[in-house]
């Protein structure tokens, strides 16, 4: 039998601490630092995350690289380490490198091309985005269940630390 969700249920399966391992962090143009900004400030205001098969939340995440691995350590909100969630990040180099490439075409294109060539440019981003938010929630499945959103916002953090590994 199926029960109502819980007024508690939102709340347990959302994240309301982000920490990103400084020491991992590039800092870059003015354009992604504000990006990487909006991601953190977004994610934290709205975001479905959990554990599968383990402790609910709500949960503090600290995003890290550590020996080439990407590093989700994923804490109670008390701050128990609950689960290290640790990937290869081999699987992003690829995305992570053409979405920083369409990035600075599309960043140039804003002072300097018309609107049609700043939209196929746009777009490209966008799609590039939504291909390595799939590979994040891929990888995750059967460990952190996420929505399509959350792991938007959580790419863009990933391409901040990504770029200095």
């Amino acid at each position: 039998m199926a029960h109502p969700p819980s007024s508690a249920a939102p709340r347990a399966r959302r994240l309301v601490d982000i920490v990103l391992d400084e020491k991992s962090v590039a800092r870059r143009s003015p354009e992604v630092e504000h990006e990487r900004a909006v991601a953190l400030f977004d994610l934290l205001e709205e975001n479905h995350f959990g554990l599968v098969n383990g402790e609910a939340g709500p949960y503090k995440l600290h995003i890290g690289i550590f020996e080439q691995r990407l590093v989700f350590g994923v804490h109670s909100a008390d701050n128990r380490k609950l689960r290290d969630v640790i990937l290869s990040l081999t699987p992003f180099r690829k995305i992570v490198k053409d979405y920083f490439l369409v990035c600075g075409s599309y960043y140039t294109a804003i002072k300097k091309l018309g609107p049609a060539q700043i939209e196929a440019l746009d777009m490209g981003r966008r799609g590039l985005h939504n291909e390595g938010s799939e590979l994040l929630r891929e990888r995750l499945a059967g460990k952190i269940e996420l929505d399509l959103d959350t792991a938007r916002r959580l790419f863009t953090l990933i391409c901040a630390l990504h770029i200095k590994a």
